[in-house]
């Protein structure tokens, strides 16, 4: 049966999934949001999937294991059989410093060591075409089998007999072997001293850029695979960071909560540059900070996206892909997101808060300037119009709007930022409009969205309800953790929305029917919360607890079954890797007490 219990790999430049069988069952071609040239994991049950993988299958099969090498994104799985032969399969895309540019090519390296014994195995090697819909026309070279498809070629070349893997015959696997699986273009180097240079350089990049980052004294295995997993989320291109690798993998089983999220949400954004800030990653945040102010730079005053392709495309027409029965045939599996054409008011602020960052961090090498404050200042002008304004709010409910208060908060937040980046840029009439401004906002929202008799704040302007977004109103500054009115509000959010060690968005019934997961980031948001208002051996249990719920690798989906501890949803997450990075660094014991 299809799991999630998936590796990543990947070079910021596209990305692939292998499972612990050693099957590449996702992999997306040229970038993220491509073609899904592997795409089993959305045929079905695993053995019901007749293309769309890359197997390697040990005959008489026992078990398997699967381990990442130290610091890096190159994933090992070996294959068992019974009779105490094992292979070794070491997976991985290049990345590393050639002649002063970053070489990342659009290749997956695999190599085969017979680890024990003399395993006999068979390699299958069925990319598919147009979302899974055909295979494609196979042809072989001397060393090599080419796939076409009808506007894609691509080319796996090797030092095993070409015969095997075109025929997908059983054989005694004696030696190392290499494969290299791209885009149709020749290599003309030593297939195997190429495997091993590219392996050697990769491992080293991979464990020089660790050891720079700044990791907790505590939960440091844990949180340097999250700060991996988020950079091969990013598009180095441009600067974009996916929210996952995958689209439609559901919520909930059965629900048709099935999403397409292979783009670049800019609700995120402040999180994640929060999160590449205190790990130290400057380059990939000053990267998507590129991004973002990229969109800023184009906006023109029209409705601002939730959410963007990764090269800054604009749409992104969701459609049903109908010959794709789904992960484990639960569809509908999707392409594009409508998600694009919602009007969210808490981009706005999103936006600012995320680009505030460049006017105050003097490691960057091109910092804000008046030109991009007068750029957000427009968009500020956005957050006054809107922040009491009806929106679809930043869970994406498709039918119903209203004033959610995150939206207004968001609005808050990116008029205070703008008095403090005019009071840094020594423009005090511009620094004095917008605090006055965000105090109105201030006014407002405590007005409209706290429920006295409750002591706690409510999802919209004048609702009944809580969400589990209230629990940033710290994180955001819009109250202090220990504000009376805050702390009531997390006692009310927990009440409502926690099911055992897990957290819930919300509660009532939305576009889909009740929710049936716990949405795995708004566990984090929980953790720090609690930590906040002095409930702190509480938040370490519960952020322990969210570390036992990741797999066997130390990734997270954007779901989990609170009941039976199942990931559901788009893997891997990045707001979720986002969360656990964010949550360890508040809660982890510092250096300088550590000893």
């Amino acid at each position: 049966m299809s799991n999630l219990d998936l590796g990543i790999i990947g070079n910021s430049t596209f990305s692939a999934l292998v499972d612990k069988q050693g099957r590449i069952a996702w992999a997306c071609v040229p970038r993220f949001d491509g073609d899904p040239v592997f795409c089993s994991l959305l045929m079905g049950a695993r053995e019901q999937a007749e293309h769309g993988f890359f197997d390697v299958l040990m005959q008489d099969m026992s078990h398997s294991t699967q381990h990442y090498l130290h610091n890096t994104a190159i994933l090992v799985t070996t294959l068992h059989d019974r009779h105490g032969n094992a292979v070794q399969i070491t997976d991985f895309a290049p990345r590393f410093k050639d002649r002063g540019r970053m070489f990342r090519p659009l290749h997956i390296i695999r190599q085969l060591r017979p680890l024990a014994g003399h395993p006999r195995i068979s390699v299958r090697l069925r990319p598919a075409f147009g979302y899974g819909a055909e295979r494609g026309q196979c042809s072989r070279g001397s060393n090599h089998l080419r796939f076409a498809g009808p506007s894609l070629a691509l080319r796996c070349t090797t030092n095993l007999p070409v015969a095997y893997l075109a025929d997908e015959v059983p054989f005694l696997l004696e030696e190392e072997a290499t494969l290299i699986f791209g885009m149709d273009e020749s290599f003309p180097h030593d297939l195997v001293l190429a495997g091993h240079e590219y392996f050697e350089r990769t491992c080293e990049y991979w464990q020089d850029w660790t050891r720079f980052l700044a990791i907790p004294f505590e939960w440091q295995k844990a949180v340097i695979r999250a700060a991996i997993t988020l950079k091969l989320c990013s598009f180095e291109e441009t600067g974009a960071i996916i929210a996952a690798a995958t689209t439609s993998i559901p919520e909930a089983p059965g629900t048709e909560r099935n999403w397409d999220y292979r783009y670049c949400w800019l609700r995120d954004a402040y999180f994640v540059v929060q999160a590449l800030n205190r790990l130290g990653a400057t380059k990939t945040m000053e990267d998507h900070l590129r991004y973002i102010t990229n969109i800023v730079a184009g906006w023109e005053g029209e409705h601002l996206q939730p959410v963007y392709g990764v090269a800054l495309n604009k749409s992104l027409v969701e459609a049903i892909v109908d010959h794709l029965p789904g992960y484990r045939g639960m569809g509908p599996v999707r392409r594009g997101n409508q998600a694009y054409e919602h009007i969210q008011n808490d981009i706005y602020g999103s936006v600012i808060l995320a680009a505030t960052q460049t006017f105050f961090d003097q490691r960057l090498k091109d910092p804000g300037d008046v030109a991009l404050f007068e750029r957000l200042e427009a968009v500020g002008q956005r957050c006054i119009e809107l922040f009491d304004q009806p929106d679809a709010g930043l869970w994406e409910l498709r039918t119903m709007a209203r004033v959610h208060t995150y939206s207004a908060v968001m609005c808050w937040a990116g008029a205070d930022r703008l008095a403090r980046i005019a009071a840094h840029l020594q423009n005090p009439e511009r620094a004095d409009y917008w605090r006055k401004r965000a105090e109105h906002m201030h006014r407002t929202i405590i007005d409209q969205a706290f429920d006295r008799e409750r002591n706690s704040f409510v999802e919209s302007f004048g609702g009944q309800e809580v969400d589990a977004s209230l629990l940033l109103m710290f994180e955001l500054g819009f109250l202090p953790p220990e504000d009376p009115r805050f702390v009531g509000t997390v006692e009310a959010v927990e009440k409502a929305l926690r099911r055992g060690d897990h957290m819930f968005r919300y509660a009532q019934k939305d576009d889909f029917g009740i929710p049936e997961t716990a949405f795995n980031i708004c566990t984090f948001w929980l953790i720090d919360a609690l930590d906040a208002i002095g409930r702190s051996d509480e938040a370490r249990r519960l952020f322990e607890k969210m570390l036992e719920s990741r797999n066997h690798l130390g990734l997270l989906s954007e779901d989990i079954d609170p009941n039976t501890g199942e990931l559901w949803g788009n893997f891997p997450q990045t707001y979720s890797m986002v969360g656990l990075i964010n949550s360890a660094l508040r809660l982890s014991k510092k250096w300088s007490d550590a000893f």
